[in-house]
């Protein structure tokens, strides 16, 4: 095994030189969304009854409950502040290292580049070994900023290290997940899809099991989600529950490089199914359709799930924030009926920030296909550059605004079954449908940055984090106008609510359009990439 683990260290450097940028930035957004979580739930429970009272208000609220999980100790400010982080960003955290396992690991044997890499005196492990390292690095890290970030806005030390430590963990542990997943299929996105359903099928797993009347069920023990939910930060610090997540990683990690050892380069253990001995693809936008069809309803059914289920919650927010001088506040926003406007506003912002994701991930696609050498073979029949480069980012800006039509349509339908009225299905759907061009902004970035430099495309990552930190956090930093105006989500329109500025949507599509046919222009006039 020492031998095959030959030129770890270098492969470790060359890592981390390719995510100087993207590992930096996302661990950035996640302690900062850690530590500002914890300040400002200070400010909105400042005494020990308005904190019961909001405990009390999510633990009988099965939706809340089922989307969050349940606060073992209402007294806790940390277990109210870090409601969210232990399962929702834990999942949002998971998803990140299993993109950055498998952009080391089967994205590069997908490209040819790990076959010129193994050429050289390296083992077989070594890239494997690699990407693990330097992802385990970086849940660590993010478990050890996290901790110093909540401790530093005032929660118990322990309880911090223990919120680090679980989210460490549940880290590690899905990155082993991607390592074996990068074994079992042979390609990228076909790893990133079972990652992803491993983390859905765990998020459902807690779910259910946190529903149970008598406590967590059996299904919460049985995920690694759940596992972190039940290590109880702030509400018992149970250090012991650490070793769950610790011993999956233990086992998979040795399963995946076992994996790794029986199956030939290029080749996975699912094999891929032959397709007709005739093609049925005519036309650029059909191939483009075809690549991008799997994504897209994965996406969707997602969407929908969450949508509803906030849709059905948002009724209830008032009832979350009763502590003393909440009540002018909310009078302040219109009544209860302003205060569930507001929540609506900030949680279809969230779906337009989500759904962006998908933009970029989708676009993304014209530089895989581009290094992989399937945009010469197809450029080499009578398809022109403009027309073959448009089908993956006109597909893109459909995805995003059919993303955004479904969650607008299911919020409204989740929010209207709550309240018994059906005028909101229209209402919250056209305010999602809103939010559409902040999210075609980038998607024009993207094809703009890989029309001219098609190796930087994970520029646009980097532009997306900082873009949601300036939108979430601005305000709350002090930051200058003009900064805060560099992010396409500070444009869109409030909505619903009253007197929203519907001026940003025109010059945010203006933007985008500028952004794409700059890049495609710039992609016409260029070399193709190797």
């Amino acid at each position: 095994m020492t031998g095959e683990l030959t030129g770890t260290a270098a492969l470790v450097r060359l890592a981390l030189r390719r995510d100087r940028w993207l590992i930096p930035a996302w661990v950035g957004f996640f302690v900062a969304i850690a530590t500002f979580s914890a300040t400002a739930t200070v400010d909105l429970y400042p005494d020990e009854s308005s904190r019961i009272a909001a405990a009390n208000t999510i633990n009988s609220t099965a939706a809340l409950v089922a989307l969050y999980g349940p606060i073992y100790d209402p007294t806790s400010l940390g277990a109210l502040a870090m409601i969210k982080m232990t399962a929702v960003y834990a999942a949002l955290l998971s998803v990140l290292m299993v993109i950055l396992v498998v952009r080391h690991t089967r994205a590069e044997e997908e490209t040819g580049r790990l076959e010129l890499v193994g050429a050289g005196v390296v083992g077989r492990a070594a890239p494997l070994a690699a990407a693990l390292l330097v992802v385990g690095g970086a849940s660590a890290l993010m478990g050890l900023l996290a901790a110093a970030g909540l401790a530093g806005a005032g929660l118990p030390i322990s309880g911090s290290l223990v919120f680090g430590a679980g989210w460490a963990a549940t880290g590690l542990c899905f990155a082993a997940v991607a390592a074996v997943a990068a074994q079992a299929t042979t390609g990228g996105r076909a790893a990133n899809g079972l990652g992803f359903m491993v983390i859905a099928l765990a998020y459902m797993a807690r779910a259910i099991g946190d529903l149970a009347e008598a406590g967590p069920g059996w299904l919460s023990w049985l995920s690694p989600i759940g596992w972190n939910q039940q290590i109880r930060a702030f509400a018992g610090d149970r250090w012991s529950v650490l070793v769950l997540p610790l011993a999956a990683t233990a086992l998979l990690m040795p399963a995946s490089f076992a994996l790794r050892r029986r199956r030939d380069l290029g080749s996975g253990l699912l094999r891929d199914q032959p397709g007709p001995a005739v093609g049925r693809l005519s036309s650029p936008i059909g191939l483009a359709w075809r690549l991008q069809r799997p994504l897209l309803l994965a996406w969707t059914a997602g969407s929908a799930l969450l949508a509803f289920v906030m849709g059905s919650i948002a009724h209830n927010v008032a009832g979350l924030l009763d502590s003393p001088g909440m009540a002018k506040i909310i009078q302040q926003l219109g009544g209860e009926q302003g205060l569930t406007d507001a929540f609506l506003a900030a949680e279809l912002g969230l779906f337009s920030t989500i759904v962006a994701a998908y933009g970029i991930s989708a676009v993304a696609r014209l530089g895989t296909e581009e290094s992989a050498g399937h945009a010469e073979a197809v450029l080499a029949t009578a398809s022109p550059r403009i027309p073959w480069a448009a089908s993956h980012w006109l597909l893109a800006l459909a995805g995003v605004a059919w993303l955004l039509l479904v969650a607008g349509v299911t919020t409204g339908l989740g929010h209207a079954l709550a309240v018994g009225d059906s005028s909101q299905v229209l209402r919250i759907t056209v305010a999602a449908l809103a939010r559409i061009p902040a999210a075609w902004v980038l998607v024009g970035l993207v094809v703009a940055v890989w029309g001219v430099w098609p190796h930087a495309t994970a520029v646009g990552w980097g532009a997306y984090a900082a873009f949601i930190v300036v939108a979430e956090f601005g305000q709350l930093w002090g930051l200058p106008r003009w900064v805060m105006d560099f992010s396409p989500f500070t444009h869109s329109p409030v909505l619903p609510g009253p007197d929203a500025k519907l001026a940003g949507i025109v010059w945010l599509t203006m933007v985008a359009g500028a952004l794409l046919a700059g890049g495609s222009a710039a992609f016409r006039h260029r070399d193709l990439a190797g």
